[in-house]
């Protein structure tokens, strides 16, 4: 087990968790996410399934918003990912469809006779449904941008890491396409099994966090 995933799953899981609807004037401008799902535990607490961040500047409440309402899968891969783990669970031949990128124009009308844009949609809000029903969250301030991306590197190897944050025989991941978020037992495949959180990363996420 690691004792850093052990600690900040406690830490996590001691703040003030966002579910949908969640109140924007709680979230930070700028900062990292950190999704737990029912069902999955670790740590002997909710076990972290997710964690993300944005590039853009003051655009952490519109990530989540790309992930809990707008149906768009193209603009979020975490819900590509759920969409092709419902679709595969189901054995759903339209997963090859949902697998079609259609973010520009030009893709739109190249795929406008081959794509089932009603089954698009009812996917879409079969997704919608299941990130809102099954998700909640907890973030932190965190405003450079390249900070950012450095610790929540480091939180996802520091998890993807430990030998105790295994998915539940149930847990959804486990019908992904993609061998990666079957394997780590989270909605990633990006930073995996990377550079963990250090002893010096640690006290600095504690201060972060306002930990005492």
């Amino acid at each position: 087990m690691s004792k850093n995933c052990h600690t900040i799953h406690q830490w996590f899981n001691g703040m003030k968790k966002h579910s949908f609807p969640f109140n924007e004037q709680e979230i930070p401008l700028n900062g990292v996410y950190i999704l737990f799902e029912k069902g999955e535990f670790a740590h002997s607490t909710s076990r972290i399934v997710r964690i993300g961040t944005h590039t853009g500047n003051n655009q952490l409440c519109s990530r989540l918003f790309q992930h809990f309402l707008n149906e768009n899968k193209d603009r979020s891969i975490f819900r590509k990912n759920i969409g092709r783990a419902l679709l595969n669970k189901d054995k759903d031949s339209f997963l090859e469809q949902w697998e079609i990128d259609l973010t520009t124009k030009n893709a739109k009308e190249l795929h406008s006779n081959s794509v089932d844009f009603i089954k698009q949609k009812e996917t879409e809000k079969r997704v919608t449904k299941y990130i809102q029903d099954n998700f909640s969250f907890v973030v932190f301030q965190v405003d450079d941008k390249d900070q950012r991306l450095e610790i929540e590197s480091k939180i996802i190897s520091t998890v993807s890491l430990c030998d105790e944050c295994k998915s539940s025989e149930t847990w959804l991941g486990n019908f992904s396409p993609k061998e990666k978020i079957r394997k780590s037992g989270l909605w990633l495949v990006n930073e995996l099994w990377k550079t963990p959180l250090s002893d010096k990363d640690m006290i600095e996420l504690k201060q972060m966090l306002n930990i005492k």
